[in-house]
């Protein structure tokens, strides 16, 4: 499946009206907030059409997972939006996250925790709320919200240490940035180990650069950890080979529009994140030429001048050439911050 969907159902009392545009979803809030009447309101219509008392529209076929037997039901579904309510533990596994990649199917998953085996994008975590369209009219609307919101710093952000995500490419090119500005810059070795780097380094001024594609499970406890710590910035573009494509400096006709719509050209079946995706664009769209990419090791020719600077000319708001010593503060003159970024 690819492409944006939108789902409208409703009843007598209450209506949800939202899209999706990945293959993972994930629903988060507490009690009483919408999230488990949403997917009762998709079983019955599932399971009694019309006669349920509920209008769903959509142009994929919508439907629920639960229970044991969830590996025999999701055998049998294909090309559906599947929601899967709080409670289901199966999520959290690993077989889970195996069998879901083989399928072209979205998924919708409601959870209060963090689903450490997926690769769920940060902007795909959404909260329920109610907008308030339909005023004294007996039907409540809820409408999805991005959880977790950014806004731009007014000043270059500065940091002393890096921190990435990635062992590749990605921190062989920061590293080399760093390295010429004075900056310690270090991997992580994986997202679910940057919580316990930053840690190791709260004395320091952090950047920390990971793949938004794939960052939601664990944008929790690093809200929690910025509000505790200011000096802590994060960074998450889709991924690395996405700052490249964004760059420019591969030519490609075509890309300027995968960039800006890259949910009708992703295949969930055959990229389980888009971080995939973007990563096989760059391979595909350098395999002949002197800009030949690879995942394990960085082409030099990407640390020449002209090239890094349009890559991190990419990276609005962060400053890492600016050498250490010939700074004077961090946020800006009155070393000010303005809020979260992205």
């Amino acid at each position: 499946m690819k492409g944006r969907h939108r789902i409208i159902v409703q009843n007598k009392r209450i209506r949800y009206d939202f899209e999706i545009k990945r293959n993972i979803t994930v629903i988060r809030g507490d009690s009483a907030t919408g999230k488990t009447a949403l997917v009762d309101m998709i079983r019955e219509h599932f399971e009694n059409g019309s006669a349920s008392g509920v209008e769903l529209n959509c142009d994929k076929e919508c439907t629920v997972l639960n229970g044991r037997t969830w590996a025999g039901q999701l055998s049998i579904m294909r090309d559906c939006i599947v929601f899967i309510d709080e409670g289901n533990d199966f999520v959290m596994s690993d077989d889970f996250a195996a069998v879901i990649q083989k399928t072209d199917n979205y998924y919708v998953i409601i959870t209060r925790e963090g689903i450490p085996s997926l690769p769920y994008s940060v902007d795909e975590v959404y909260g329920i709320r109610d907008s308030g369209k339909y005023g004294t009219l007996k039907r409540t609307y809820n409408e999805f919200f991005h959880l977790y919101q950014t806004a731009d710093f007014h000043y270059p952000v500065r940091p002393e240490n890096v921190i990435t995500e990635d062992s590749n490419s990605g921190f062989q090119f920061f590293h080399n940035i760093c390295e010429k500005s004075g900056r310690i810059c270090i991997s992580a070795q994986g997202k679910s180990n940057i919580f316990a780097e930053i840690v190791n380094h709260l004395d320091r001024r952090i950047l920390v650069i990971a793949d938004g594609a794939a960052f939601g499970s664990e944008m929790e406890k690093m809200v929690q950890l910025m509000k505790r710590y200011p000096d802590i910035a994060l960074y998450l573009p889709e991924s690395f080979e996405w700052i490249i494509l964004k760059s420019g400096v591969i030519a490609d006709s075509e890309m300027d529009e995968k960039l800006k719509h890259p949910e009708d050209f992703i295949e969930s079946k055959d990229f389980f994140s888009w971080e995939r995706y973007f990563t096989a664009q760059v391979i595909k769209s350098t395999q002949d030429g002197y800009l030949k990419y690879s995942k394990k090791q960085l082409n030099s020719v990407y640390m020449q001048e002209k090239i890094s600077d349009k890559i991190l000319a990419v990276m609005k708001g962060i400053d890492l050439t600016v050498p250490l010593f010939q700074e004077k503060t961090f946020y800006g003159p009155e070393n000010e911050k303005s809020g979260n970024f992205k």
